[in-house]
């Protein structure tokens, strides 16, 4: 072998080797420090405000939930947190509108009724969501660039509460950061909502981890898996709850997991302002795929890591809580982690 082959050789092992450092590096590098933010103890005081949330499935308004299924649920919620019911109550058609409710939620005033004599302090928000779509003619999804759809939602909120609703619980994905139309349908959708008394919440994206990963995700990858922290603000402040569905990380451990959601709580917090309801979402289902590894997004690491958050950011904070996504996903052990981790609140 020549000198110049011998060295070309070293220089092609050396760059190979450079590669792989700046590949396998910065991965290491926020492995350490989510591990870091998992460490720790959280704050005493950092439990439960009676202001937590349970999505529910359609099953609750279509006719496949009895009397029977109310009683379990009272026995489930009786002493918890749980102040807020979010009952899927769409979806929304893709022009914004609803089906009268007698297509769209035929046992929702059941409900209401039910759920009420059993567990008075308990609110039920109808939960609506659809696609979104970005492009003009794409198919398969809601248009918020069209203000005709954004008046339907309007008026498809104003159906619900009407109905009997308590609020209106919005989950419109994906969700792309500095969306200026979703801006525009929240400032006519909160006075709507408060003007009947309702309560307007809304789900969202994760928090950018890094500033700009939103963009750099979206151009590299066409996901945008989250959203900037500036809009996680302007968000909060046009709403009264506002729950960051803080799952479906791909996170391959429950370290990394939990110091993520710490992350995100800390993130969530010095944006949410002082007057809304922030909610962080914790994983009550199993799935094993790509996104979501149900070893590592436990319930208890979940609740470990938005309790250490909270320490770190405001403790004292009254307006939070945690929302629970999903009831007939969830198991025992999720219930079990829930109520140990964040603890209890009995009403009278």
């Amino acid at each position: 072998m020549t000198m110049a082959r011998r060295r070309w050789r070293r220089v092609g092992k050396w760059t190979a080797w450079a590669a792989a450092l700046l590949i396998v590096l910065p991965a290491v590098l926020a492995g350490t420090a989510l591990r870091a933010q998992y460490a720790g103890a959280a704050a005493p005081q950092t439990t439960t405000r009676g202001r937590d949330a349970l999505w529910l499935g359609h099953a609750w308004v279509d006719g496949r939930r009895d009397a029977s299924d109310v009683a379990a649920l009272r026995r489930r919620l009786t002493g918890s947190g749980i102040r807020d019911l979010y009952v899927h109550a769409g979806p929304l058609e893709h022009d914004g509108t609803l089906p009268p409710a007698r297509r769209a939620y035929p046992r929702a005033r059941w409900l209401i009724a039910a759920v009420h004599r059993a567990l008075p302090s308990v609110r039920i928000h109808a939960w609506l969501g659809d696609r979104l779509v970005y492009e003009a003619g794409e198919p398969g999804g809601l248009r918020l660039a069209d203000a005709s759809a954004r008046r339907a939602i309007v008026a498809s909120a104003r159906q619900v509460l009407a109905d009997g609703f308590a609020g209106v619980h919005l989950d419109l994905e994906p969700l792309h950061s500095d969306n200026a139309d979703y801006l525009r349908l929240l400032d006519r959708l909160g006075p709507a909502v408060r003007d009947r008394g309702g309560v307007l919440s809304v789900a969202v994206h994760q928090i950018d981890p890094l500033p700009g990963l939103h963009t750099v995700s979206g151009a590299v990858t066409g996901h945008r898996k989250w959203i900037s922290q500036r809009f996680f603000g302007q968000v909060a402040r046009r709403v009264d709850q506002i729950a960051l569905m803080s799952y479906d990380t791909g996170l391959p451990a429950e370290s990394l997991y939990g110091g993520y959601v710490a992350q995100q709580t800390r993130l969530a917090l010095e944006a949410a302002g002082p007057h809304t309801d922030l909610l962080m979402g914790l994983p009550f289902f199993h799935t094993e795929e790509f996104g979501h590894h149900g070893s590592a997004e436990t319930v208890r690491a979940a609740v470990r890591g938005i309790r250490l958050g909270l320490t770190r950011a405001d403790p004292g904070r009254r307006r939070f809580g945690m929302a629970l996504y999903v009831d007939f996903a969830a198991t025992e052990e999720d219930w079990a982690a829930y109520r140990s981790g964040w603890g209890g609140h009995h009403r009278s």
